[in-house]
């Protein structure tokens, strides 16, 4: 797959924009700057395997997509939207706009709608996956409070992230898609919302 290609800054934005959504979430879960104590290893640790992964393969499925196209495609953090989502986070609440694929070159509305779908997928995929681990962890009686937590949250963050980034509002990516293919748009919509309201 030589279409996937990562510079050094990238690489850099990348892990800056997973630890900083990684660390806010955590602090929301403890409920606030209260709540960066006792059990905080434990609740980075949830935030960085669901949040985190779940924000990280959203973005990495924009950048694939475009690169396969033979676009340049690249991450880059919004370090104001990170710091707000720190800050936001000792008051308990989180509002994350981490950064983004920034994409070189002439798309066509077909391509930026795949483009732009293979986000939300990536998450919807996510779900499933985090869906099984839980029936595999069920079976054989392997759960922990932190699995547990983690599958909980792993499906329900993957899900909600499809679901919000699917309202066609630009920049999300619903206002792409809707424009490329309802069905497409609707079919996200309906699976996170099954997922949402079944699990």
């Amino acid at each position: 797959m030589n279409f996937i290609k990562f510079s050094e800054t990238e690489l850099i934005d990348l892990l800056w924009a997973w630890a900083a959504i990684s660390f806010a979430f955590a602090v929301v879960l403890g409920g606030g700057i209260g709540g960066v104590g006792n059990g905080f290893p434990e609740r980075l640790i949830l935030a960085a395997v669901t949040v985190g992964v779940a924000f990280l393969l959203h973005e990495l499925g924009h950048k694939f997509v475009a690169q396969k196209y033979g676009y340049w495609a690249e991450f880059r953090r919004f370090d104001f939207g990170l710091i707000l989502a720190v800050i936001l986070s000792f008051f308990g609440t989180v509002f994350a706009a981490p950064g983004a694929v920034m994409i070189g070159g002439l798309v066509t509305n077909e391509q930026n709608g795949k483009i732009a779908v293979a986000g939300p997928l990536v998450n919807i995929v996510l779900a499933g996956l985090f869906l099984l681990l839980g029936v595999f962890l069920g079976s054989f009686n392997l759960f922990t409070t932190l699995l547990q937590n983690i599958v909980g949250y792993g499906i329900g963050i993957n899900a909600w992230l499809a679901l919000f980034n699917m309202l066609p509002i630009p920049p999300l990516d619903g206002s792409k898609v809707i424009g490329w293919s309802l069905p497409a748009w609707i079919g996200i919509i309906a699976i996170a919302l099954f997922i949402l309201f079944r699990f």
